[in-house]
């Protein structure tokens, strides 16, 4: 068989999809007959020198990929198969790895690494491969060792490291790895070992804790690592600051002693080195901004949330605010090293880009301090002839706006105002500059002064009524420009908006400008002469937020004027001719930004005091409804979520008179909650089955049935993503509150589902921060479904025999210490629905949880007075 899966590896590279899909196909089987054998066979191709190079790459890709996949569920079943083999073949595999290390072809060690890694990751947490550690540590400790041989070997030693987590080793194979990571760092080994020697100390630092504590033993890998960021090999010094970086992050405590030294040579790096060390120089700066932040909100959590912080909190060292004179002016000046025609969108990494990421961190580092050492490059930069300066003026000033405003107290917020009101006009110049760059990157720093100073409701705001008028005129204007310059105008104008939704009489001379600001965002999302889907999205954006902020006296013409055009052109996008998937795509983006619109539109309008704009919704409905009906009909495989939201809107904005389009919807409902494919779609729909059952009540009897059906059918499935679960019980609350008496059918089949989930509560891993997360979001839902059914079924008192499940559940939830406002408010609710189903019987039932009650009435504040 050897001869055949040489011949076979090659033929699944072939040019000749043919002779490539034979090839894969007798793979396949290979595989499925004796996985053993083809996994052996596999590490044999690898490990023999003779192989063509092609053919061992591909046994060792093929020999990974059976070991490990990123998805979580078939990484478990890939590890299971592994455990499964016989020993016997499984040591013959390693050994043929091993053997690989010292082959003289690079592809073939650099591919072995990996694989070793991946079987230690299943091996070593369960014992099952003690030796590895000892056997890696002995090509490094022998005489003559070849220099291939030990590059391999820490590579894989890296890797391994990247693979496990501190309890697999033993301290001592910590310090034997340690070791031999840091002796192959000397300057006497060859570049390629002592690059693999760096890369595998900043995979094995997290495993250094003990002896990053131990001041001899950390200072000397210290001085290791700072002698490699000044090798002559970049590669090699690149490794050494991203060390440097990581060190920042896992040993923040410690650093003190290091950092004069360290902000020398992350400084000279950022000023003089290549792009490749300079971006890991600055980014261990962001990484102690992260630190520090983190540091920062634990000082100032919200005492209530104390259990939630970890054990041990670091001391704050202010590495930043202490190094702020000499940082800040170095980040500066590497935002004059921008790159011709490049996008902040394109999400490039370089130096200006980093620069600029950096000094956002600093500034919610630091806070408002920053603001004197920028201001001066921003005014000295803003006027000057090349645009790398004009546009690193405006670059600077957006990136500390919004640390420099956290955690201020309004006197200081209202002098930033006045300070940043002087630099506005030059900014509304600037939207004329000759460069696109320096257009866009202005837009954006607009868009971040009005969002985080501009606030007439909290008493501050940038924009008066004097610059008001030019602000608007020159925003109007660009939204005609280049299209990354009118997307970032369009988000400057949702700000603006943004800062006058809760202003109230403050928003009047704001008012007057909404119909041009509404001309020219419809404008902008139907441009001719441009075909860009991001203007086309954040024109809509920009748009729906207008409307939330218009006063009550101006929406009612607005709305009327706005929802003829919008419904126009909603009906244009179904009568499309659609060729390809590209358009599909296209008149399906279009379709979503138009139904968020419509659904911005029904919620003011229902939300209005006055019967004249309320009653503006019921005519149209009609025509709505015809839309949203046909949108569904384009996409036949996935229910359009923006429309469904609409609908719910609809819906509630309707109230009974909704009734008319359920047996029409009802089609497109089922297909919706069945969605386990498109689960956020599947998610969304849940939630618009709530708003319809909310609005029609006793009208909506009809379709329980099969409403009830699938939602449990759901509840039940392992198939269906686990965040659509906890809304899912929600609603059948929302259901049963809707339709009383008539729910008794569905308690029996209802209940015990949500008793199971009750039970899947208890048993979930503490230590895992995502389930815990979930698990709340669950507990909170079962309460909200039982309260649901309590108030909607208690003249019958159905619910009776399920009390003392009900008791147990509530008891469990209690004794937890950390409870969001959420769950504590849907404990509380439940536990007065269920006193008012006991009646008289409350006192028997909750007389030994007296004090946990009180607890509880004190941080909830139920509104209702049964438990009381």
């Amino acid at each position: 068989m050897a001869m055949e899966i040489t011949q076979y590896l090659l033929s699944a590279q072939s040019a000749d999809a043919r002779v490539r899909t034979e090839a894969e196909s007798n793979l396949r089987k290979f595989q499925e007959q004796n996985l053993p054998a083809f996994l052996l066979s596999l590490s044999v191709e690898l490990a023999n020198n003779e192989k063509p190079v092609e053919s061992r790459r591909l046994a060792g890709i093929v020999l990974k990929n059976l070991l490990d996949a990123k998805d979580s569920a078939t990484k478990k079943h890939l590890a299971q198969q592994w455990m499964a083999i016989d020993i016997a073949f499984k040591s013959q595999i390693k050994s043929r790895l091993l053997q690989t290390l010292r082959s003289s072809v690079p592809e073939a060690r650099h591919t072995t690494a990996q694989v070793l890694a991946k079987v230690a990751s299943i091996d070593v947490p369960r014992k099952q491969w003690t030796e590895l550690i000892g056997h890696l540590l002995n090509n490094m400790t022998q005489r003559d060792s070849p220099a291939g041989l030990k590059q391999s070997t820490l590579e894989t030693l890296g890797y391994v490291c990247e693979e496990i987590s501190h309890p697999d080793l033993q301290q001592d194979e910590v310090n034997s790895v340690l070791t031999a990571v840091i002796q192959g760092m000397n300057l006497e080994n060859s570049s390629e070992v002592r690059l693999a020697a760096t890369r595998a100390l900043c995979n094995a630092l997290e495993f250094a804790q003990t002896n990053f504590e131990n001041e001899m033993e950390r200072t000397y890998i210290m001085k290791i690592i700072c002698e490699t960021a000044l090798s002559k090999e970049v590669e090699v010094r690149q490794a050494a600051f991203e060390c440097l970086a990581s060190i920042a992050s896992m040993y923040y405590s410690v650093l003190g002693t290091y950092m004069q030294a360290l902000f020398e040579l992350t400084s000279n790096a950022v000023k003089g080195d290549v792009e490749p060390v300079a971006l890991q120089a600055i980014e261990f700066w962001s990484s102690i901004c992260e630190k520090e932040i983190e540091l920062q909100k634990y000082k100032t959590a919200d005492r209530n949330c104390w259990d939630s912080l970890p054990d041990f909190v670091p001391p704050h060292s202010r590495f930043v605010e202490k190094s702020r004179i000499l940082l800040i002016p170095i980040l500066l000046e590497t935002l004059l090293m921008q790159e011709e025609n490049v996008s902040q969108d394109d999400n490039i990494r370089n130096i200006s880009m980093a620069g600029k990421k950096c000094l956002e961190l600093v500034a919610q580092t630091v806070g408002f301090v920053i603001v004197p050492l920028v201001i001066p490059f921003v005014v000295a930069n803003r006027v000057k002839p090349d645009w790398h300066c004009r546009e690193a003026a405006v670059f600077a000033l957006g990136a500390i706006i919004e640390g420099s405003t956290i955690y201020q107290d309004l006197g200081v917020l209202l002098k930033y105002c006045e300070l940043v009101r002087e630099l506005i006009d030059d900014l509304l110049f600037l939207m004329n500059d000759e460069n696109n760059q320096v257009k866009e990157t202005t837009a954006w720093t607009l868009g971040r002064i009005f969002e985080f100073l501009h606030s007439p409701a909290g008493g501050f705001s940038v924009i008066t009524s004097d610059n008001l008028p030019r602000v608007v005129d020159i925003l109007v204007k660009s939204a005609k420009d280049a299209p990354n310059v009118a997307a970032k105008v369009c988000r400057v104008i949702y700000t603006l908006a943004e800062g006058y939704e809760e202003a109230g009489i403050h928003s009047s001379f704001f008012m007057p400008y909404i119909p041009t600001i509404v001309e020219s965002l419809l404008f902008a999302a139907s441009r001719a002469d441009v075909d860009d889907s991001k203007l086309r999205s954040a024109a809509y954006e920009s748009l729906n937020e207008v409307v939330r902020c218009s006063s009550s006296t101006e929406t009612p013409q607005i709305v009327r004027e706005l929802l003829s055009v919008i419904l126009e052109r909603l009906s244009q996008t179904l009568e499309l001719q659609i060729v390809s998937s590209d358009g599909k795509e296209k008149q399906a983006d279009l379709q979503a930004s138009l139904c968020g619109v419509l659904q911005v539109i029904i919620e003011k309008v229902s939300s209005a005091d006055d019967l004249e704009t309320r009653s503006i919704m019921l005519t149209q409905a009609d025509q709505i409804m015809f839309l949203f009906l046909n949108v569904f009909a384009c996409r036949s495989s996935t229910v359009h979520e923006e429309a469904m939201l609409a609908i719910g809107a609809l819906a509630l904005a309707t109230g009974s008179e909704f009734s008319k389009y359920l047996p029409e919807l009802y089609k497109y409902l089922k297909r919706g909650l069945q969605n386990f494919k498109d689960y956020q779609a599947c998610s969304v729909t849940v939630g618009v089955v709530g708003d319809i059952v909310r609005a029609l009540k006793y009208k909506v009897v009809p379709y329980c049935d099969g409403m009830m059906q699938i939602l449990l059918t759901n509840l039940s499935s392992e198939a269906l993503n686990r965040s659509v679960k906890p809304p899912i019980f929600s609603v059948i609350g929302d259901i049963a509150l809707s339709i009383e008496e008539n729910f008794q059918k569905y308690v029996h089949s209802a209940v015990p589902m949500m008793q199971r989930a009750a039970e899947q509560c208890a048993q979930m891993d503490s230590n895992d921060d995502e389930l815990l997360e979930y698990g709340s979001q669950l507990k909170c839902s079962i309460f909200e479904a039982y309260s649901g059914i309590l108030r909607g079924t208690k003249k019958s008192k159905i619910m009776m025999p399920y009390a003392q499940l009900l008791y147990e559940f509530i008891g469990f939830v209690l004794k937890e210490k950390d409870r969001d406002m959420l769950l504590r408010k849907a404990l509380a609710a439940v536990m007065d629905d269920l006193a008012d189903l006991l009646g008289t019987n409350t006192k028997t039932l909750f007389g030994d949880l007296t004090a946990r009650v009180t607890y509880t009435g004190a941080c909830l504040q139920s509104d209702g007075d049964n438990l009381k």
